[in-house]
């Protein structure tokens, strides 16, 4: 999507709608005022999209999704969902990685309570059989953790406090790439291999366990018809008040329009909204926080190319 100097590009200031007494993210603040400013940054937030913005996405979206990808090759990249990533991790090792500062400002949540700012806390173990982080009094889960982009801006916050996180992934070349890591401490986090679709397999914690589960761009990896068990069964791991963080491609991203004629998968075509992640997650036994759109433009300055992004983000508590 190339900018297009003849049209203005209409932004707006706001505060997202949050639905508790929590204060809202911030969710960026560099907004754009004058269009002829757009390259002066790589970022802008809290953009407004137009009707025709509306219609020509849609538009592109139904474009793109007029040839798709045969079923039997379809059902060939689920089988084989496993290869690809060790396929992908090996080819690039952490060539990707990038460190996510976002994650403190738009989940506070993950910031350890203040009694537990000391290594050596007292509390209550949970009565069950020995399992890694037992002893922790602030629980963190990250699925789908990559080679660590979330993790290791977690682990230096978390130093010095009674916090622990769990970190898994699909792809054994991940989680070894992540543990060789130098910022990578064993003494704080416990990371495994683990296909969260898999309904057999258990997580090295017991239930109810968790004050935090982190999902970044991970749901909508997932089919579509696989998406509500896999919240059912992580959101069962959580404490009662503990919180599901998520963040993900919203509908009309420039992921979802930028692909070809017969390049739309179900990764691309769920169109996650607000409205889906909303029924996904109470159905699931929790409650809303926070539940927005996150409309930005990204910038390429060097190419002059401006692409609309789309997140979602959501909070939801456990019942």
């Amino acid at each position: 999507v190339y900018y297009n100097r003849k049209k203005c590009i209409r932004t707006v200031s706001f505060r997202p709608h949050c639905t508790s007494n929590r204060p809202a993210a911030p969710l960026g603040s560099r907004i754009l005022t004058n269009p002829n400013d757009v390259f002066k940054h790589n970022m802008w937030d809290h953009v407004q999209w137009t009707e025709e913005d509306k219609e020509n996405a849609r538009l592109k979206a139904e474009e793109n999704s007029s040839i798709r990808v045969p079923l039997n090759e379809q059902v060939k990249f689920d089988k084989d969902a496993g290869q690809i990533w060790e396929k992908f991790y090996e080819t690039h090792h952490n060539k990707f990685f990038k460190n996510r500062k976002w994650l403190f400002a738009e989940f506070p949540e993950l910031l350890p309570p203040a009694q537990t700012r000391t290594s050596h806390h007292e509390h209550t173990d949970i009565q069950t059989p020995s399992f890694p982080g037992q002893h922790a009094a602030f629980r963190i889960l990250e699925v789908g953790c990559g080679v660590g982009n979330s993790l290791f801006p977690i682990l230096s916050t978390i130093k010095k406090t009674d916090a622990f996180v769990y970190c898994c992934d699909f792809s054994s070349n991940a989680i070894e790439l992540m543990k060789a890591h130098p910022d990578y401490d064993a003494s704080m986090c416990h990371s495994f291999v683990h296909n969260i679709c898999d309904e057999e397999v258990p997580f090295p914690f017991p239930p109810q366990s968790l004050d935090v589960i982190l999902a970044v761009f991970v749901l909508s990896s997932i089919h579509p018809e696989r998406m509500e068990g896999v919240v059912n069964r992580l959101s069962a791991y959580l404490k009662h008040g503990g919180v599901f963080l998520f963040r993900d491609y919203g509908r009309y991203d420039f992921s979802q329009l930028r692909f070809k004629n017969g390049i739309i998968l179900h990764i691309i075509s769920t169109n996650i909204c607000t409205y889906f992640v909303q029924n996904l997650f109470v159905n699931a036994g929790l409650d809303e926080i926070q539940n927005l759109e996150d409309k930005r433009l990204q910038v390429n300055r060097g190419k002059k190319v401006v692409m609309r992004r789309v997140w979602v983000q959501s909070k939801f508590k456990k019942r």
